[in-house]
């Protein structure tokens, strides 16, 4: 048993937490040893980006990890969670390319090799700055595991992938359409593209039929892109259509012939039914292409400027092509009309840019023979997503999959290890630098310029980090790993990757369960952002409030997969949960200070064997809902226990034997029982609360260095009694009803007051009987009379009925009967005029005429609320005699 310690009056996060993470971490505490021959848990972080700061969405995903990863350990399991950052290609090129713009240089005037230099110098000097925040948060991680994606392993690991698929045909180089930024000039994934709503135009354009005597209507919001055009499309089922397919249309300005195609791609209520084809700048229309064997014609290049192919217009910013060609069609006579028209545009995520679609050379990966197998096994139950119905959008997916662009125009990243032989065109795909060309002999080789897409090495991440493609031990150990804790919006572009590269490279599922959470949204249901402004800072929350109260804030109230609302006032609740759990620890230690464990044998009363069996049944509970994923469920039945049943009721209750000095038996029970519950709920807590629960558990009586490595507390069922409950609930709710009648006519906190129970239940009578003093205490109560039958009713006095028990309370001497009178008939009047303005409101035909319906229902509501006030007023009048 430790040394007992006093805690300081009020709880202050800030010391408390600084304190024991310090304290953890150089104790080694977090460390995972792969020579340890016991079951394993293993959970690989998600990696954030070096260029980020934490954000809401990384507290949620971290805490929720952290739960699992300490519940985990406590439970025996040889845990490991390991972190890492992932290199993040356009963000941190685009960081880097600022710094040098604020030094007056760029990357050009530098060059490659020195800005790859300059990036990593970055990359040291800021780069750890969300992991320091991470730590703030209480990740219980494996820092001396951490990875980074370029590291030398990772990148053995990308180049190794990279080769194997390639030699397999399932990487190759073509032409096809990609999202393209401009300003960045680099290819970008789905993920990092954001839509948003814009106010545009519908551009109505007549292109002429070949032999000019007639014209079709085609309706467009992208009228620069018209260069481009090679066909116009209307659905085969068109019938206003249906003689001119086959038929050419002229294109306006470039006067080439076009022509006119059916596909049950075109709506055709959308504009004219019409819609005008451009391959290489719509993926819809590149797609359409590709069934009609249209050619593709590039008329936006990577800046974002109008080529040679749009001819008088070549030069020119998109945007301004699309002014002067809207000014030129109208000289022309060709535009009938445009028409406002709200549609979602895609920018990119980094700079904002609106995205341009773009047909251009890049390096692909097949996607349908790695995606079959990552199909399968979800479908099998080889992987199961929490919630089930994530599986669905993940199915969904794949089965729709595309081939995926993993090349990228920037210097920043993997990049892609194939050389090309200058003198005689070979294409040399291998792991490490050539030094002459297998086929010529060349020495002139030139290595790809493009980097690889940041998922292609972040898709390796549960066994990249493990030491693949070495046979490592932590490789054997951990390896699947236990679990993906990640948010709904990844699943496409990092989980789908994530099982598809692990079935090809290890035979296996990279994890065995995918744990979904949602997102973290403001009061109003909105998505964080710098636009909105209503962003929120976890650091400063965690300044001003502890790291203990903003995970507990998050987790509970919440399903998994369901987003969440930050609200303050749920943040506040969750401090105030803090404080009572620190306000609660200071009594029981306050009584403790005679307390030698083992040195009487406890003998519980009823409310002893109350506790322990909500005590017990709140370890199975919790229990089953950590294993279940069900985290929030876990939360909220602690805070349940801990503030209504442990502090609220068991210590109250457990007064009273604590100040008897002289019968030290019972004072011994009384505290051993505190200080047993306390000290196995604060490690129940535990995973949710780590710091708080840490700092209490050091105080309590306990064996063993930290609360992290004690073992998980486990139910005993001999002590779960539902019928000690059901007895101990009857008199809680005895309790209640007396204490809401004294607050109902005002009796002074301080005054004891008689009170008699009737009850025609035996069973009843017995146990009211045995909670006797327990009633008395806690309700305030002098004289307190049980009976079977009712004698004589008392006067001056107030009555209820709860479980069949009839409660009497006396008011005589302590209430002034007749000045209660007064001031409830002075209530009474106030609500007698309320309803009598109701009455005469809602029997007005001209409001009920024109007023709204939801404000007649709120005043019929007001109406019903107020007749129950006046019910209630009258009995407690009548009951004063």
């Amino acid at each position: 048993m430790s040394e007992q310690k006093n805690l300081s009056k009020t709880y202050d996060p800030k010391v408390v937490e600084e304190k024991w993470y310090q304290h953890w971490e150089n104790s080694n505490y977090f460390k995972a040893d792969a020579d340890i021959n016991k079951p394993h848990f293993s959970i690989v972080m998600p990696p954030p980006n070096v260029t980020g700061m934490l954000h809401l969405g990384h507290a949620l995903d971290n805490t929720l990890q952290d739960i699992l990863t300490r519940y985990k350990r406590m439970r025996g399991f040889n845990t490991l969670w390991l972190p890492g950052t992932d290199h993040a290609g356009i963000a941190t090129q685009a960081r880097v390319e600022a710094q040098l713009s604020s030094e007056g240089t760029s990357k050009d005037e530098l060059g490659r090799e020195k800005f790859i230099e300059k990036a990593w110098q970055w990359k040291e000097e800021y780069g750890s700055t969300i992991t320091k925040q991470l730590r703030k948060l209480g990740t219980s991680c494996d820092w001396s595991r951490e990875r980074f994606t370029m590291d030398e392993g990772c990148s053995e690991a990308v180049k190794e992938v990279f080769v194997r698929l390639y030699n397999k045909g399932l990487i190759y180089q073509g032409n096809y359409i990609v999202n393209w930024c401009p300003h960045c000039e680099t290819t970008i994934s789905d993920i990092e593209v954001e839509h948003v709503d814009e106010d545009g135009k519908l551009y109505y354009i007549k292109y002429l039929t070949e032999d000019g005597t007639d014209f079709l209507t085609i309706a467009t919001t992208r009228p620069e892109t018209m260069f481009g055009d090679t066909a116009v499309a209307v659905h085969p089922e068109d019938t206003r259509y249906a003689h001119l397919i086959g038929t050419n249309l002229v294109l306006p300005f470039v006067n080439k012939p076009i022509p006119i195609i059916a596909d049950t791609y075109v709506e055709s209520e959308f504009g004219t039914g019409a819609v005008k084809i451009t391959p290489a700048h719509d993926p819809n229309d590149f797609e359409m292409g590709k069934r009609h064997n249209l050619s593709e014609v590039v008329v936006i290049d990577s800046k974002g400027i109008m080529n040679d192919n749009a001819g008088m217009f070549s030069g020119m910013d998109r945007y301004e092509c699309r002014k002067k060609v809207i000014e030129e069609l109208e000289k022309q006579g060709l535009l009938i009309k445009a028409d406002d028209h709200g549609h979602a545009v895609g920018h990119c995520y980094r700079c904002s840019t609106v995205i341009e679609p773009r047909v251009s050379k890049q390096w692909f990966v097949k996607m349908q023979p790695l995606a079959e197998p990552a199909i399968k096994v979800v479908k099998e139950g080889k992987v199961k997503f929490v919630p089930e119905r994530f599986s669905k959008v993940y199915l969904d997916w794949l089965d729709n999959i595309r081939d995926w662009c993993i090349s990228r125009q920037l210097w920043w990243g993997h990049r892609i290890p194939v050389w090309y032989c200058q003198d005689c065109d070979e294409l040399i795909c291998t792991k490490d630098e050539p030094k002459v060309c297998p086929k010529c002999e060349s020495t002139h080789l030139e290595q790809d310029k493009d980097v690889l897409d940041t998922w292609f090495s972040s898709g390796l991440w549960p066994f990249s980090t493990l030491g693949w493609p070495q046979d490592t031990k932590d490789l054997q150990r951990y390896y699947p790993t236990s679990v993906l804790v990640t948010g709904r919006d990844i699943i496409f572009f990092w989980v789908a990757r994530m099982i598809f590269t692990s079935l090809e490279f290890m035979g296996e599922v990279p994890f065995k369960e995918v744990f979904i959470h949602g997102l973290v949204l403001d009061a109003k249901g909105r998505k964080m952002s710098k636009s909105l402004g209503n962003g929120v800072d976890p650091l400063e929350v965690i300044e001003q409030n502890g790291a203990d109260v903003l995970r507990f804030m998050l987790i509970t109230g919440n399903t998994p997969g369901n987003d969440i609302r930050f609200q303050f006032e749920r943040l506040e609740s969750a401090r105030n949960f803090a404080n009572k759990i620190w306000n609660a620890t200071r009594f029981v230690l306050m009584n403790l200070d005679d307390y030698e464990e083992g040195k009487f044998t406890p003998e519980y009363n009823m409310s002893d064997k109350w506790i322990l069996s909500r005590y017990n049944s709140t370890i199975k509970d919790v229990t089953r809902y950590l294993e279940n994923y069900e985290l929030g469920e876990a939360g909220r039945k602690l805070y349940d226990f801990i503030w209504n049943e442990f502090c609220d009721w068991y210590v109250e209750l457990a007064k009273a034997r604590l100040y008897n000095k002289e019968n030290t038996a019972v004072r011994y029970t009384a505290q051993n029982v505190l200080a047993t519950v306390l000290k196995g709920t604060m490690e129940l807590l535990h995973p949710v609360m780590p710091f708080l629960t840490e700092e209490i558990w050091q105080v309590l009586p306990h064996e063993g260095e930290t609360i992290m490595l004690t073992s998980w507390p486990e139910e005993n069922e001999d002590l779960i009694n539902s019928e000690i409950e059901e007895q101990m609930n009857l008199a809680m709710e005895v309790i209640r009803t007396i204490r809401n009648l004294r607050s109902e006519v005002n009796v002074p906190l301080g005054k004891k007051a008689d009170s008699i129970l009737i009850t025609h239940n035996e069973k009843s009578f017995n146990i009211l009987m045995m909670a006797k003093e327990y009633i008395k205490s806690l309700a305030t109560v002098d004289n307190l009379e049980i009976e079977i039958e009712m004698k004589d009713e008392p006067e001056q006095s107030v009555s209820a009925v709860t479980k069949g028990v009839e409660i009497f309370l006396s008011l005589k001497g302590l209430v002034d009967v007749e000045k209660e009178k007064a001031r409830l008939n002075k209530e009474l009047d106030k609500v007698n005029k309320e309803i009598e303005r109701l009455d005469k409101k809602l029997s007005n035909e001209g409001f009920i005429r024109k007023a709204p319906a939801d404000v007649i229902e709120k005043e019929k509501e007001k109406l019903v609320s107020y007749g129950a006030d006046k019910d209630a007023l009258l009995g407690r009048i009548n009951s004063l005699g």
